[in-house]
């Protein structure tokens, strides 16, 4: 009776962890610091996507600017659905924006692991910006921020 307990809850965390299938990291001046699709033949239509969740982000940004000061929520939530696609958006205290995308067909998908996906994305963007030999503006050649992004992409048999 555990194993079968264990193997679900197993698949669940898995199922769970890898999920999204575009992550970008946007500048506070709007250009993309890092982007990264699967699989990497609609890269140009994830480009796409991310550029026009960015008028989304600002809407948002403003209004909840509008409504709360500067006490305002990191995680901005969905900020639209396509057909094939979730697009949901987080901006940090310096207006660097991370958009992670997300398929449709992920009906299993809480808000709140989402929401952890970009707690861990701004967290291992942190240790980026306080390694001495990145320039900030630059975009992010880091192998570790690459890891933690791999780890959350879903992954293609």
């Amino acid at each position: 009776m555990n194993a079968p307990h264990h193997v679900t809850a197993s698949d669940s965390q898995r199922r769970n962890t890898n999920m999204a299938v575009c992550i970008a990291v946007i500048a506070k001046e709007n250009y993309p610091l890092y982007i990264r699709s699967v699989p990497t033949q609609n890269e140009l239509k994830f480009h796409y996507t991310v550029h026009t969740s960015l008028d989304v982000v600002e809407e948002k940004i403003s209004a909840v600017g509008k409504s709360l000061g500067d006490q305002r929520e990191l995680y901005l939530g969905l900020l639209y659905p396509t057909e094939d696609y979730k697009v949901y958006g987080y901006v940090t205290n310096s207006k660097v924006k991370f958009v992670i995308v997300v398929d449709s067909s992920n009906t299993s998908l809480r808000d709140n692991e989402i929401r952890s996906m970009f707690r861990k994305l701004h967290n291992s963007f942190t240790d980026v910006m306080c390694n001495p030999f990145h320039n900030p503006g630059d975009s992010i050649q880091s192998k570790a921020f690459d890891g933690i992004v791999s780890g959350m992409m879903v992954q293609t048999g």
